[in-house]
């Protein structure tokens, strides 16, 4: 399976979400869940990677006698229950931060060497009691790797290749929605590709969506909490103004000798953009109680970029999840996350930048009030990024600043 494929599969989710929504229509509360995500979770793991790159992986004339290795990993997955006991997982592996060589051939050169995987794959779950189970997962990666050049000399090559994966895994049962995870994941080394081995050990938790039945379904669609069923957007943003936010959420603040603060949930990019101007539409699919709603939406943005002034134009179909932080009798207080949203975008090299295939991804996060006697009006600081989530080996990716955004409800 190519990454043509995997992305395929990507947009048919999204776009499964989109045409269930549809079907809901008369269905005013948005209160119960599709039938498809009614037998959906999503995963979220963190722990420790191993990959063992040496000096073996470089070209000869070139090595080094130290390394910088950031064992910290993440490995986030959408899954799907086929069955009880088995599921459809979607999802992508990666470092907090890239494995580095330290001043090759001691003249002062470090160098990075990037990698991440997407995998889909099958996972097999077998209980031991009524809170206990064992997981056997298989699958298939699409594993990225950028090498790095010295002088336009190619020191460790890119690559771009399909291999296998497989883990394992014990869990705890919470509950029916929430289990706990220690997890083993796996893909063996390449000999065609010079690549080593990768695995990571993990600690997380499966969140699985649970449907209500009716009756509760519509207590929620009486209650007085706001949930817009549409909303348009207007947002505009500046480089003028840096972009700290787009760095703290990416752990890429310098702060003194360290490198990396903030809280790795985003995404930088080396192209950033002076101007951004986006038009937003977004409309309920599910709202829960209280906190938790899902949308899908659409949007097309215009940039033009700080480096060249080059301008830039990308449409997207997309998920937003959005959890209400604080509610009063005056506006509701929210955060939204935006991730994998399909685009297209003008330009596929930018700047001198290679940010891949005019097929790419959209992302958005950021925080926002709802406000007015019928809460119609809305205000949001948010956050842009495009990249392919190196699915290529050419992803620079594009780093939107702050946009100051307008909405109105209805």
């Amino acid at each position: 399976m190519n990454t043509k494929n995997l992305s395929l599969i990507l947009v048919g989710f999204v776009l499964f979400f989109g045409n269930e929504s549809y079907a809901q229509d008369d269905n005013k509360s948005k209160t119960k869940f599709t039938e498809f995500l009614s037998n959906s979770y999503y995963s979220i793991n963190f722990g420790a990677i191993f990959y063992p790159f040496s000096n073996d992986n470089l070209i000869d004339g070139f090595q080094t006698e130290t390394f910088s290795k950031n064992r910290f990993s993440g490995r986030m997955l959408l899954g799907h229950k086929i069955t009880d006991d088995l599921s459809a997982q979607f999802g992508v592996i990666r470092p907090a931060s890239w494995f580095k060589y330290d001043n090759v051939n001691n003249i002062g050169y470090d160098r990075s060497v990037w990698i991440n995987a997407w995998s889909l794959s099958l996972k097999k779950d077998f209980n031991l009691t009524d809170r206990m189970s064992v997981y056997a997962e298989a699958g298939i990666a699409n594993v990225t790797r950028i090498g790095f050049s010295i002088n336009d000399q190619v020191i460790y090559e890119d690559a771009h290749f399909a291999n296998f994966l497989y883990g394992f895994g014990l869990q705890y049962w919470l509950s029916e929605k929430w289990r706990l995870s220690a997890n083993g994941t796996f893909m063996p080394k390449s000999d065609k590709y010079n690549q080593p081995s990768i695995s990571q050990a993990s600690l997380g938790f499966e969140y699985h969506l649970q449907q209500v039945d009716d009756s509760t379904a519509e207590q929620y669609a009486k209650n007085d909490y706001f949930f817009p069923k549409n909303i348009f957007q207007v947002s505009y943003g500046t480089g003028a103004l840096g972009f700290g936010m787009n760095e703290f959420f990416s752990m890429n603040v310098k702060v003194g000798n360290f490198e990396s603060f903030g809280i790795p949930v985003f995404w930088l990019g080396d192209v950033k953009a002076e101007h951004a101007f986006s038009l937003t539409y977004q409309r309920l699919i599910y709202r829960s109680e209280k906190i938790f709603s899902l949308d899908w939406g659409v949007s097309a943005t215009y940039f033009q970029s700080q480096a060249g002034k080059s301008d830039v134009f990308a449409f997207s179909i997309f998920p937003v999840l959005r959890f209400y932080l604080y509610r009063n009798k005056n506006y509701d207080f929210y955060t939204n996350y935006s991730i994998i949203g399909p685009a297209f975008i003008s330009k596929s090299d930018i700047d001198g930048f290679e940010t891949g295939p005019k097929i790419t991804y959209q992302d958005t996060m950021g925080f926002g009030v709802f406000f007015g006697k019928e809460r119609e009006y809305n205000f949001e600081l948010r956050i842009m990024h495009y990249s392919n989530g190196n699915i290529f080996t050419r992803n620079a990716g594009v780093a939107v600043p702050i946009q100051f955004t307008l909405g109105k409800t209805f």
